[in-house]
């Protein structure tokens, strides 16, 4: 199938580039044939943020989205900041970034499903439940769009009844919005270097629940964010709690992948962290509704690869661009789609090979701008929480983002001590009315894999897990990872081997990120499989 462009994810940024895109194809009467691809089982169903979100690019791209009646619902009413200890919550001074005056509390699913419909309406062809699995080359070695992963092969390889190869999609222009730590975005950066002149990204894991919540308990459009308790001041992070329409609560916790101690376990720090006062009294007598987890981009402006290659471009978070401070992407991911449609649709009505004007595009536009003021505030915590806070201070009120320097930082993978070198850490059972085990929030994510196909968590290395991993970490793959796809089984003999169990993954792509050998890839798997958000 031949189209000018193609964009791999229809997430914000893949359908803000198709929107643009076909609007000025409309304006100046040309035709272009747009295809976005989406390896959910619907537009949506991998949707999942917090969040709350700046208007700032919709207004951009969709001036009347009101009137067109966009998921924006609930304006946000008031800012709060705490710190946790283990049984008290100290309100401290809103951090500027965190100011939301002119912000709204969204589903992430919801205004996906919205865009999709507001492409489809201007021509743009979306295809859901296809997963592009390879980048298509010429001969010289520019890209020439993507194939999708073939349907119906089983675990050893063999075709079954209802198999269906692949599709190649060739176009001229290429856009690679898959969103973090993209399998094929991995692929390109590897082949064409393009993260050669920056640092590397780093990330962290989110991972959240919808509840919903007592009306008597619901304060309509309050975000509460947190840090602190249970985390201790060298591991990055904290929590966000929104209160949605319609008596929901969406509450989540973050915790930076460049944690230390192998034992620590994100997911049980979460729901360690429901179990304090201020946040028990939020969700007792509610219900928890849906569950997911994601990585994030931390790493900002210096992490951003080279944004163009032959053939194509990075856009939104396959690219890096969320503000860790702001603790929003959506707004800086739309618009890094629009500037890179604007870009490719220039080349294509002058024929012009190059897409480097998009670097330029990014750096001089606003999302350049308001990356680059805070570069430095993530990496300062590596100092630890309060020499972090301290510093986030200075650079934020009095060098205003301008100090003469950049601070660095390293891979997530080489931060992880050795067992020996680490405490254990205790977790509480779960109580099952505000604390679950992760099988039962797998099951609220509504994650569907075929059982028989081909294993989509790859080991490069099959000994490393139980000579490496279980010797040196104590295999900390079963702790990253939110919902429990990793196992140490042991057999009659008391051999340990790593048992896959890749029916739960939820696509979060953490174990493509923590593993200390990189010894682990995350490729799509079967087109229409994974998680299954509805008002994530």
């Amino acid at each position: 199938m031949d189209y000018d462009v193609v964009i791999v994810g229809a997430g914000p940024a893949g359908l803000s580039a198709a929107i643009e895109l076909a609007k000025l194809a409309n304006q100046q009467q040309s035709s272009l044939r747009i295809c976005v691809l989406e390896k959910g089982s619907e537009i949506g169903a991998h949707s999942l943020s917090g969040a709350v979100l700046e208007p700032r690019a919709l207004n951009e791209l969709i001036p009347t989205w009101q009137a067109k009646g966009a998921p924006l619902h609930t304006p946000v009413s008031q800012d709060k900041f705490l710190l946790l200890t283990p049984q008290k919550s100290f309100r401290l001074p809103t951090p500027t970034p965190l100011h939301n005056a002119g912000n709204y509390i969204i589903s992430l699913g919801s205004l996906t499903r919205w865009l999709a419909k507001e492409a489809e309406a201007l021509g743009v062809e979306i295809f859901p439940g296809f997963a592009a699995t390879e980048v298509l080359y010429d001969k010289d070695g520019t890209v020439q769009g993507v194939a999708t992963g073939d349907v119906g092969i089983d675990k050893q390889g063999h075709q079954k009844p209802n198999y269906q190869p692949g599709i190649e999609l060739k176009a001229r222009y290429t856009l690679l919005a898959e969103g973090c730590r993209g399998s094929l975005t991995k692929a390109l950066a590897l082949r064409f270097k393009l993260q050669a002149h920056s640092q590397p990204q780093t990330y962290g894991i989110g991972i959240k629940e919808l509840w919903e919540i007592p009306k008597e308990r619901h304060q309509l459009g309050t975000v509460i964010h947190t840090i602190g308790w249970p985390l201790d001041n060298h591991t990055y992070g904290g929590s966000f709690i929104y209160h949605l329409e319609n008596r929901q609560l969406a509450i989540g916790f973050v915790v930076g992948l460049d944690y230390q101690n192998p034992y620590l376990d994100p997911y049980q720090e979460f729901q360690r962290f429901k179990q304090h006062p201020t946040i028990r009294l939020l969700l007792e007598q509610g219900r928890c509704i849906g569950y997911g987890a994601r990585a994030i981009n931390e790493g900002g402006w210096q992490s951003i690869p080279q944004l163009s290659f032959p053939g194509g471009l990075l856009i939104g978070c396959a690219a890096g661009f969320l503000n860790v401070p702001k603790i929003k992407g959506i707004h800086t991911a739309m618009k890094s789609g629009m500037l890179a449609a604007q870009t490719i649709f220039v080349n294509l009505k002058n024929n012009r090979p190059l897409l480097l004007d998009y670097e330029t595009a990014i750096r001089d536009s606003w999302v350049g701008k308001e990356l680059h003021k805070v570069r430095n505030i993530r990496p300062a915590f590596q100092w630890g929480l309060w020499r972090g806070l301290l510093y986030s201070a200075f650079d934020t009120y009095l060098w205003l983002g301008k100090a003469p320097w950049t601070l660095s930082h390293k891979a997530d993978h080489l931060s992880l001590k050795k067992a020996k070198q680490s405490q254990p850490i205790i977790y509480p059972k779960a109580d099952g009315k505000i604390s679950f085990d992760k099988l039962t929030s797998v099951q609220l994510s509504n994650t569907y894999h075929e059982v028989d196909q081909r294993i989509h968590l790859q080991l490069k290395d099959t000994s490393i897990p139980i000579h490496l991993n279980l010797k040196e970490y104590d295999a900390p793959e079963q702790r990253y990872c939110p919902a429990e796809v990793y196992e140490i089984v042991w057999d009659s003999n008391h051999n340990p081997r790593l048992q896959i169990n890749a029916q739960n993954c939820i696509h979060c792509k953490t174990c493509d990120i923590k593993d200390p050998t990189q010894n682990i890839q995350w490729v799509p798997p079967e087109g229409g499989g994974g998680p299954h958000y509805s008002n994530m």
